[in-house]
C-alpha cells in the first residue's frame, strides 16, 4: 500500500488521495486518545489532509484535533489541516458568512486547532443574505494576511462558485481553489456533470465526502440498523430518517450486489466504494472517517484495490448502479 498524492485542481499543493476527517467522530464518538491513534495511524499511511470544521460537535472536534497535532508534534510542512465556516453559534453575528463571522471563525479555528494558519479554510455552505463579493473579499484578506493558504467552498452550486472566480478574476482577489462535495455511487451529478466545465476553465480542486453514504457502501445496514452507528447517535435523528426511507431500502438490494462483486474482488464493500471514488480523475481527495483505528487502517487498503477497478469491472459497477436507478 503506497499513498498516490494528487494536486488540488490546478493549484501546486499535492494531497494524499485518501484523508481523515472528524465529522460525527471526533468530539463526538471518539475522544483525544483514540482520535490520536486515528491520526496516527492514518499519517503513517501517508495521509496528509485532515479535514475538520467549526460546526463539529460544536467546536469540539477541532480541540480534540488540536489537542492531538500538539501532542503528535508532526512537522508543519507534512500535514494540511483544514476548517469550514457556517454554523458558528446561535447569534445574529455567528452564522453564515458575513466578514464579521469568517474572520472571527477562522481565529477560532486556528486557536482550536492550535496552529498559525489554515491550509483550507472552506465556506460550509452558500449563504444567500451575505453576497458572494463580501465573502470572497475577506477570504481574500485572510490569504493576503497568512492566516489561510486556499479558501474553498462546500456544496455550492457551479453557479455560485463561477460567480465567487469571476468576482475574484475582476477585482484581482483570490478565486475560491477547492470544493468539498458529497460524491459516492448513488451521489453523483454534481461532481461528475454540475461541476464539468469549473474543473478545466477555474482548476478546481474537489475534497469529497460520505465516500460510503454515511456506511450504506459498508454494507454493515445490510441486516438493519446496528446500535452504536451515527445513525442511532443523539442529534442525528435525520439520518435515521434517511436510512429509513424507501430510496434508502431500495438501495440495499444494489448494495449487496456490490458486495458480491467486493467479495469476487478480495476486498471490503467499503474498500471498494472508496476506490470507485478514487477512479475520478477530477476527485483530489475522498475523505474518510473512523471510530476505531482498525477503521483506518481498512480505509487505507483501497488503494490496494484501485489498480483491480478495470473498465470491465467499472463497467459491471455502472451496471449495477443503473439497474438500481430504474
Amino acid at each position: 500500500m503506497t499513498m498516490e498524492y494528487r494536486r488540488l485542481g490546478s493549484a501546486g499543493v499535492r494531497v494524499s488521495a485518501l484523508s481523515l476527517g472528524a465529522w460525527v467522530t471526533f468530539g463526538g464518538q471518539v475522544g483525544e486518545d483514540v482520535a490520536q491513534e486515528c491520526m496516527t495511524r492514518a499519517y503513517d499511511a501517508g495521509v496528509n489532509f485532515f479535514d475538520n470544521a467549526e460546526a463539529y460537535a460544536d467546536g469540539n472536534a477541532e480541540i480534540v484535533m488540536g489537542a492531538a497535532l500538539k501532542k503528535l508534534g508532526w512537522a508543519r510542512d507534512t500535514f494540511l489541516v483544514s476548517s469550514k465556516v457556517f454554523w458558528g453559534g446561535s447569534g445574529p453575528n455567528q452564522q453564515g458568512l458575513s466578514r464579521k463571522h469568517v474572520f472571527e471563525a477562522c481565529h477560532a479555528a486556528l486557536r482550536r486547532l492550535r496552529v498559525e494558519y489554515l491550509d483550507f479554510f472552506f465556506c460550509h455552505r452558500p449563504d444567500p443574505s451575505t453576497p458572494i463579493e463580501e465573502t470572497t473579499r475577506v477570504m481574500h484578506d485572510l490569504v493576503t494576511q497568512g492566516k489561510v493558504l486556499y479558501w474553498g467552498t462546500s456544496e455550492w452550486s457551479a453557479q455560485q462558485i463561477a460567480e465567487a472566480c469571476q468576482l475574484a478574476d475582476q477585482r484581482n482577489l483570490y478565486r475560491p481553489q477547492m470544493e468539498q462535495p458529497e460524491y459516492n455511487m448513488f451521489h453523483r451529478e454534481r461532481v461528475e456533470r454540475e461541476y464539468r466545465e469549473l474543473y478545466a476553465r477555474y482548476g478546481l480542486g474537489t475534497t469529497t465526502w460520505s465516500p460510503l453514504m454515511s456506511g450504506l457502501l459498508s454494507g454493515k445496514y445490510l441486516d438493519g440498523i446496528p446500535h452504536g452507528t451515527r445513525v442511532t447517535l443523539p442529534g442525528y435523528a435525520w439520518l435515521k430518517q434517511k436510512f429509513e426511507s424507501d430510496v434508502t431500502r431500495s438501495r440495499l438490494g444494489c448494495v449487496r450486489k456490490l458486495k458480491g462483486l467486493a467479495d469476487s474482488l478480495e476486498c471490503t464493500l467499503a474498500q471498494l466504494a472508496l476506490a470507485w471514488c478514487l477512479k475520478n480523475p477530477h476527485v483530489s481527495t475522498v475523505i474518510t472517517g473512523a471510530s476505531r483505528p482498525e477503521q483506518v487502517t481498512e480505509n487505507m487498503r483501497a488503494l490496494d484495490v484501485l489498480p483491480r477497478l478495470t473498465d470491465e469491472v467499472m463497467a459491471r459497477i455502472e451496471t449495477t448502479l443503473r439497474e438500481a436507478a430504474s
